[in-house]
Order: structure tokens, then C-alpha cells, then sequence
């Protein structure tokens, strides 16, 4: 079995294994090689017990709070010199729980939970998990034409936001502090067009089975317009500030290696994929809430390397883009049209829409569901405390996430809650490639290798 490592402290090579048995081994399993113990040692027996033993080998943290492992991710490197010899993370600093909490709530609420994994793409947790329930209700070819552009417009503006972090984040931590900046500030018109239609800037549970939770009026596209309008004005300052820097591209190419073959063989989907050549994009092969009627490409890049991600995402924010103005054109025809199912078992009683406050519901929803129709207070009090029943079953839906392919598979036993819900996060899959990015490496391109793959923690550890 591989070796166990704590950074802090070694056992000397003359206790034998069975002194200090390897706590990860399971029981009768073999130990090979040094266990290394944080004991309590003096520095003076540290140094000669690592001097005794005749090799320039370093075991060394990088996180769980080092600013560029993106979140609470540790990595384990065991070093000669300045070369990486193995990587290895360690995960579930930011457990939450969320996945066996949504089994002790309804449908419905389930939403409040899963947007809540990966904080940057929140419309997509919510895309794959109301996907799939759609699915177990049989309900896919009832949903509203609108309810399914405004997901899509949300999902592409969604993409955008989330790849400008990655760019963001991923240029400071090789000193574009620039890049970082501007990154944060075209994010921030985004999440102000999020904040029109849904009330919230991040956390929306806005995507609700059936549909949407609210209608996008005239104000709010004009909103999303702005945005467009800004995003196209600035978008190219990324090409300006990276693609022609000898340094960027210095710090970039050849950089976390990963080819087609490998990234299948890991699970691997998204950039990262698409960075090897393979054009795989679940929007083309699999489509779903009619992106088959979309107008857009799907870019790739044949380099398997850290430049070729970076150029791959800067491509898509420009698809992204063209489906939102396509996306806008369709909802200026679609005034006034339902966004949520007719079935009143399932959907809310109401039109819902935003109060004045940006927040809580209209006066008109309240005024609909306490004093003009008893029906319509009746399911609205019975979805609320108790939810609807989903037939017995199980479902996965894939989505193409910023990352690649995001599902929810949710099973049910005919109840109100989901008996199971179990996410396939594209940040859990894709870091399992950083042993193979990163080993025979130097310790700084750890860094830009573990940005290329763009892992959130809070989609990993959910």
C-alpha cells in the first residue's frame, strides 16, 4: 500500500513498523516503506532521523489555506529539490453535509441545498438536480418554452461568471494581479443581472421543478442587456492582457500535460477535456431544454497543456455570450407566458415575482393566495409544509457544467423527500488528474496546474 505521510514529524528508521502501525492500512494489511508520525520530537532528532536515512526527500503541505490551491484543498508533495516525485490531495475541509441533508427535506427545498455546492456555478447544482426530478415526475415535455430559455440564459451568463474567475484567480496566482481584477470586476455585472431576475446575487434556488421561480420582466432583461453590452466591451482586455505575454504563456505552455487518452481514462470532462482536441460538450451531444435550436460552436484546442484550458474557457465566454443575445431575442416574443407548470400539485399557485424589496414576494402573490382563491391557499400551504410526492424511481440528468458534465442522481421511494440524492460534481472527478499534472513537475507549476483544472472544494466536498 502507499506510504502514509505527516508533514510535521518522522519516526526514526530504527523503530520497525509494528511500533507505529499505519493507522490508513487496513488490518492485516502490509506496511512498505517510512510512516511518518507527528510524535512530539525534538527538531535535533527530526533533522538526524531524516539525515540517517540518505536521501534529499521532502514531504510538504500546500494548503488547506494556501491561497492557490482554490479553497480548502491540501495537497501532500513529496519533493527532491524542487521536483514533485508524488501529489497526492486531501480532501473534505469543507464537508457541509448537503447531500444526506436534502434527504430530510422536500423537493422542492432540496434546491436551497444543492445551489449552495459549487458557489460559482450555483444555476447549474440546481440545472441537474430539478432536471432529474423533472425526470421522475415525467413532466420534461410539459415545461413552459420560457421557463427553459431563462434557465438557459442564466446557465450561459452563469458559465461566463464562473470562467472569468478561473481566469481571474488563476492569472493572480502567477502575478497578473490585472487579470484578477478585472476578472472580479466583469463578474460583478453578472451577479448584478443574477441579483435582478432572482433576488439574490449567489444561493438562488431559483430553478424549481417545473420551472423557474419568478418571471423575467422588461426591467430585467434590460439589465441583461447592460450586461451583454459591458461583457462585450471588455471581454477582449483578457486576449490583450494574456494571450500576447511572453510571461503568461511562459508560465503556461507545456504546463499540466494531460492528453485525450488520459482524461477519459480519469473521468475527465469539460476544458479539460476539450483542451486535448475532443469537442465533447453534453449542450451538442446530449442536448437538453432545446439547445439543439442554439446557434454556437464549441472551441477546443489540441495542446493537452495549462494554455490550452485558459484559451478553451476565454473561447467559451464568447459562446456563452451568443447564446445569451439569442436567449433575449426569444424572451422579448414570450411576454406573459407561464414559466412554471400547469399541474397545481407541483407548481406554486401564483405567478410569483419579485417584491419591492428585491426579495420577498409581491403583493399580487399574496393577494392571489389570501384572499382570492381557497384553492390555491390550500395547495400553497400543502407544498410548502409537506411538498409533492415523486413516483417511485431513480434519475440522472447530465448537464455540461463550467467544469464538464454535472448529474444529480436522485432516487425516490414515493415520498415527499428524495430517499437518496448523490451528485456527480465535475471538481471531484477532474482533481483526481492532479498526481498526473503535477508529478515530475517543478513546485511552481503546481500552482498553474492545479488552476487549469478549476476545482471549487464546496462542489468536492459537498
Amino acid at each position: 500500500m502507499s506510504t502514509q505521510h505527516d508533514v510535521h514529524e518522522m519516526r526514526p528508521p530504527e523503530h520497525s513498523v509494528d511500533d507505529q502501525p499505519d493507522h490508513y492500512g487496513a488490518p492485516g494489511e502490509e506496511t512498505e516503506g517510512t510512516v511518518y508520525t507527528a510524535s512530539g520530537q525534538d527538531w535535533d532528532q527530526i533533522v538526524s532521523a531524516q539525515a540517517e536515512r540518505g536521501d534529499e526527500l521532502l514531504v510538504v503541505n500546500m494548503g488547506p489555506q494556501h491561497p492557490s490551491t482554490h479553497g480548502v484543498l491540501r495537497l501532500i508533495l513529496e519533493m527532491e529539490g524542487e521536483t514533485i516525485q508524488t501529489a497526492r490531495c486531501g480532501i473534505g475541509y469543507l464537508h457541509t453535509g448537503i447531500e444526506k441533508n436534502m434527504e430530510y427535506r422536500t423537493w422542492t427545498q432540496g434546491t436551497t441545498f444543492c445551489t449552495r455546492m459549487d458557489y460559482l456555478t450555483p444555476f447549474f447544482q440546481e440545472a441537474a438536480y430539478v432536471a432529474s426530478i423533472e425526470r421522475l415526475l415525467d413532466i420534461e415535455g410539459d415545461l413552459p418554452e420560457k421557463a427553459k430559455v431563462i434557465r438557459v440564459m442564466l446557465m450561459e451568463l452563469n458559465r461566463i461568471g464562473s470562467h472569468l474567475v478561473c481566469i481571474g484567480t488563476g492569472g493572480m496566482e502567477i502575478g497578473a494581479l490585472t487579470v484578477m481584477t478585472i476578472g472580479f470586476r466583469d463578474r460583478e455585472m453578472i451577479l448584478d443581472a443574477f441579483e435582478a431576475i432572482t433576488g439574490l446575487r449567489m444561493n438562488h434556488a431559483y430553478f424549481r421543478p417545473g420551472g423557474v421561480a419568478n418571471d423575467v420582466g422588461h426591467k430585467e432583461l434590460d439589465k441583461v442587456k447592460e450586461t451583454v453590452a459591458w461583457l462585450k466591451k471588455h471581454l477582449p482586455e483578457y486576449k490583450q492582457f494574456c494571450n500576447a505575454n511572453p510571461i503568461f504563456l511562459g508560465r503556461m505552455k507545456g504546463v499540466g500535460h494531460l492528453d485525450a487518452s488520459a482524461c477519459l481514462a480519469l473521468g475527465i470532462t469539460g476544458p479539460m477535456l476539450r483542451s486535448t482536441g475532443h469537442d465533447f460538450d453534453l449542450r451538442k451531444q446530449q442536448p437538453y431544454w432545446d439547445y439543439e435550436s442554439y446557434d454556437f460552436d464549441v472551441p477546443t484546442e489540441d495542446t493537452c497543456d495549462a494554455l490550452g484550458k485558459f484559451l478553451v474557457r476565454q473561447a467559451e465566454m464568447w459562446q456563452s455570450l451568443h447564446i445569451v443575445e439569442q436567449c433575449i431575442e426569444r424572451l422579448e416574443k414570450m411576454e406573459g407566458a407561464p414559466v412554471m407548470v400547469a399541474d397545481p400539485k407541483i407548481a406554486w399557485p401564483a405567478q410569483l415575482s419579485i417584491g419591492s424589496d428585491g426579495m420577498g414576494n409581491s403583493n399580487e402573490h399574496i393577494k392571489h393566495i389570501m384572499g382570492q382563491s381557497m384553492e390555491a391557499l390550500i395547495h400553497h400551504f400543502k407544498l410548502v409544509t409537506e411538498g409533492f410526492r415523486v413516483p417511485p424511481g431513480q434519475a440522472y440528468v447530465p448537464i455540461e457544467s463550467p467544469k464538464g458534465e454535472i448529474g444529480a442522481h436522485l432516487v425516490s421511494d414515493g415520498g415527499t423527500r428524495p430517499w437518496r440524492a448523490h451528485f456527480r460534481d465535475p471538481s471531484f472527478n477532474n482533481l483526481q488528474a492532479v498526481p498526473a499534472l503535477c508529478e515530475g513537475s517543478l513546485i511552481s507549476d503546481v500552482v498553474v496546474a492545479v488552476a487549469s483544472i478549476d476545482p471549487v472544494m464546496g462542489g468536492v466536498d459537498r
